[in-house]
């Protein structure tokens, strides 16, 4: 898979993508993640990528120039045709499991950051095929987002987890929230583990996740639980 994103502060992408699962991922060639700065594709000597809205109103606008040829550049290398070009704003489709699990069936995927008072409105019109939000606030950088994206996306890459049954048990992959997890020491301050997780009974610890998961969700997000489709059993 290969991820390009164009962005305004490319130094902000450059830790985050050298750690952890995206870092194993790409040592393993399973994704690579191409950072573009937007800047490098304006024509002025300052590069100003962004300039006052028509009519009036606080804040700057996004330039649809350096954008459009800055995607045009990387569809001369990578075919985008038929592939998802994501404008990464408050004004779009909430970012959830489902649409994570979307974007990596994907072979090659673009973020594009927002910034300021947002983007030309003819970027949206005419350049991207879709708008993604990470959550219903507001963020000063869009390269934020795009963290966000990129690791939800790239862990459920094949191969990128140790296991590959490893996400498919967490919070929001079946509709519910993760059961509880406990590791060692069995008892810490009096506090004990469940004993079912000390049965060895396989069967009955994976129904206690069950059950867990269920209460779990029914107490902190009853809102996912009216959504779900919850058999009489549940």
């Amino acid at each position: 898979m290969r991820i390009d994103i164009l962005c305004l502060f490319p130094e902000m992408l450059a830790s985050p993508f050298d750690y952890s699962i995206v870092k194993r991922a790409r040592e393993r060639g399973l994704v690579e993640v191409v950072v573009h700065n937007i800047r490098d594709y304006s024509h002025d000597k300052h590069h100003i990528v962004d300039d006052y809205p028509y009519g009036g109103g606080p804040g700057m606008v996004l330039k649809p120039e350096p954008i459009f040829e800055a995607t045009e550049s990387i569809k001369e290398r990578v075919d985008y045709s038929d592939l998802p070009i994501i404008l990464l704003t408050p004004q779009g489709r909430l970012f959830t499991q489902q649409v994570a699990r979307e974007l990596a069936l994907h072979q090659n995927i673009m973020l594009i950051c927002g910034h300021y008072e947002g983007v030309d409105e003819r970027v949206r019109e005419h350049l991207v095929s879709d708008e993604v939000s990470i959550g219903d606030y507001v963020l000063s950088a869009g390269e934020l987002a795009a963290m966000v994206v990129v690791d939800a996306v790239v862990r459920l890459i094949p191969g990128a987890l140790g296991s590959p049954l490893s996400f498919h048990s967490d919070s929001h992959s079946n509709g519910l929230l993760e059961y509880p997890q406990y590791t060692r020491p069995k008892v810490y301050r009096g506090w004990t583990v469940p004993s079912v997780l000390l049965s060895g009974n396989h069967g009955e610890i994976a129904r206690w996740r069950w059950q867990q998961a269920i209460l779990r969700t029914l107490k902190r997000r009853p809102d996912l639980a009216k959504q779900g489709n919850l058999s009489a059993e549940e």
